[in-house]
């Protein structure tokens, strides 16, 4: 077996991929042959390691040198320098928001310090596509483990007992779902994994799934064996292709392996898995809506009851849980209830997994304890807001979720919390919002996604979220009126308590929430005919101020309609019944001379 002095570890998650990371490894591997390293270094392809829009990321050991933005041509001097004379390449390191101080440590970096891995616990560390890797940072152990020495309820109590509650967004107790499937009656049993991530900006389902696809087989062969299932689906959407790949890689090798198929590890169990290929149909993350879609009809919800656990895929006893629900498993097993529940909050237990983005300087993946607060998320995880803004609010759960106002900063995030501030955990979207963001119009972006992407089988949320949007549209244009606010308020209330399923009944929350914390954004819309954050192009007047206007006539000559005139050297003016508020005009204008309002 070679034994080498350095290992280079290359992000090849779609981020980073889309970013040339490829390319860069590609680069690295010429470079170490052509300096005849190959027996010295190896350069391994990894998932994820949350730091996004840092891309392409690569880890040298054992010094643990972070390096981020490296371009392909970057390799030659990485190789040269780092790898051949032990010169750290400082170009290259990353530096933290607003000191600019230069950081080579990986383990030093803010970003990673508040954070708690155990969804992601593989995610940067381990080949992906390598089962022997897995195995070695204990992959398996725990499918092992309850074959050998657990009975099926024993498992099932360890889950139980150790808190864990869905993190797809409803936070059910996970074991108790597990229960409920195991004592349904039946011979034939269902386990899948909802892996159908359609929340705008979400992206920890597919990160877990290119950079540690063996923990959510491993995981559903347990669910397998403590409910009495023998056959699993993973269902991912068709726009994960690197996710897909791995997910047949991994499962080929855990076939050839012996860990799925017949009588796994020599025991008398089966359990196999197939993949299910979803067309990105946001309603299909709806656990009804997806089986349906599995069975090859149309991924529209069902009634419940029956649950799945009692009547699911072909009508038969069925376990669904999502794939950061299942990342969970392994780690529970070998470790134990007691561990995992002495993490997190009283009712919210383990770490949660955040896709962090919008106007903070940290975007990427992050996985903390729950409880963990919003002010610790933005300013110790994110950095902060870029360009000295101030934070103005936080959407938690996507489409689904509502927004925290920036006095609620201290906010603890877990379960209960969320939802008594009128928002949800979801699935895990953060999304940061500053001083300019207007709340109306991001309410209005939300339920533009959720009405557009509804599946239209029940009245309430197929006309109703109509109905909201034109309401909001209307406001945005600056023909609202006041009783537009009592009208949503209703409409809201009503799709709430009358939709069929859990994408319906949560839709108006965006709404609700931005009329409950920013109610001064919408009347100041409706009464005053502004918009306080300057978005809303409809409510803006364009002007210039004649002293810093030099004359130029850049805004006439880049004017699409002939609104702004003047003469050389001498203040332009805007016609404002002509202006279509393009915004042209601001962004040519070297001096500074034309705002808007």
């Amino acid at each position: 077996m070679d034994l080498y002095r350095s290992h280079i570890l290359v992000c090849a998650g779609t981020g980073c991929t889309s970013s040339a990371s490829m390319e860069v490894r590609d680069n690295l591997k010429k470079e170490i042959s052509r300096l005849k390293l190959d027996k010295e270094v190896m350069v391994v392809e990894t998932g994820c390691f949350g730091f996004c829009n840092l891309g392409p990321i690569m880890v040298v050991y054992p010094e643990g040198t972070f390096y981020c933005q490296v371009k392909p041509e970057d390799a030659k001097e990485i190789v040269e320098e780092h790898l051949l004379k032990g010169r750290i390449v400082s170009r290259l390191l990353y530096s933290e928001p607003e000191s600019e101080i230069k950081v080579s440590d990986f383990d030093k970096i803010e970003f990673f310090n508040h954070q708690k891995r155990i969804a992601l616990r593989n995610c940067g560390v381990i080949n992906p596509e390598k089962i022997e890797e897995y195995i070695a940072h204990d992959g398996y152990f725990a499918l092992a483990k309850v074959l050998n020495e657990m009975t099926r309820e024993e498992v099932i109590d360890v889950i139980k007992k150790s808190g864990l509650r869905g993190r797809g967004g409803g936070g059910f107790p996970t074991g108790l779902k597990w229960e409920f499937a195991y004592k349904t009656p039946g011979t034939v049993k269902y386990v899948v994994c909802n892996a159908d991530e359609g929340d705008p900006g979400a992206f920890m389902d597919r990160s877990v799934l290119e950079g540690d696809p063996h923990s959510i087989i491993e995981a559903m062969a347990i669910a397998g064996y403590a409910i009495g299932a023998e056959q699993g689906y993973i269902y991912v959407r068709a726009e994960y292709p690197i996710a897909v790949n791995r997910l047949e890689i991994a499962i080929a090798q855990a076939r050839e392996l012996g860990l799925l198929g017949k009588n796994i590890l020599g025991k008398d169990f089966n359990f196999d898995l197939d993949i299910r290929l979803g067309a990105g149909a946001f309603v299909c993350g709806e656990e009804t809506a997806l089986l349906t879609s599995i069975e090859g009809h149309r991924g529209e919800p069902r009634p419940r009851p029956p649950f799945p656990a009692v009547e699911g895929l072909w009508r038969k006893p069925t376990l669904l849980n999502n794939v950061e629900t299942y990342a969970n498993i392994p780690a529970i097993i070998l470790n134990g209830a007691d561990w995992f529940s002495s993490i997190g909050t009283e009712k919210s237990k383990g770490t949660k997994v955040f896709a962090l983005a919008g106007k903070i300087n940290n975007t990427g993946l992050i996985e903390v304890p729950m409880g963990t607060s919003l002010r610790t998320i933005i300013y110790d995880i994110g950095g902060g807001i870029p360009n000295g803004k101030k934070f103005k609010a936080a959407q938690t759960g996507g489409p689904s979720g509502g927004c925290i106002p920036a006095h609620l900063i201290d906010t603890e995030i877990d379960y209960d919390n969320l939802i008594a501030l009128g928002s949800m955990m979801g699935s895990g979207g953060l999304i940061v919002m500053d001083e300019t963001d207007c709340m109306v119009d991001i309410a209005k972006f939300f339920l533009e996604f959720t009405q557009e992407e509804s599946c239209g089988k029940c009245p309430p949320c197929r006309i109703g979220t109509k109905r909201m949007l034109e309401i909001l549209e209307k406001i945005t244009q600056g023909k609202g009126v006041p009783e537009d606010i009592d009208n949503l308020e209703t409409l809201a209330r009503t799709i709430k308590n009358a939709s069929l399923c859990g994408l319906g009944q949560t839709a108006p929350n965006p709404v609700l929430s931005t009329l409950k914390y920013f109610r001064d954004e919408y009347e100041a819309h409706i009464n005053d005919k502004k918009c306080p954050a300057g978005v809303c192009q409809a409510l803006l007047t364009f002007y210039v101020i004649a002293e810093k206007c030099k004359g130029c006539g850049i805004c006439a000559r880049v004017c699409p309609v002939a609104a702004i005139s003047g003469k050389p050297k001498e203040p332009y003016v805007i016609d404002s019944e002509k202006c279509i508020k393009c915004g042209a005009c601001i962004e040519k204008c070297k001096f500074g001379a034309i705002v808007k309002m």
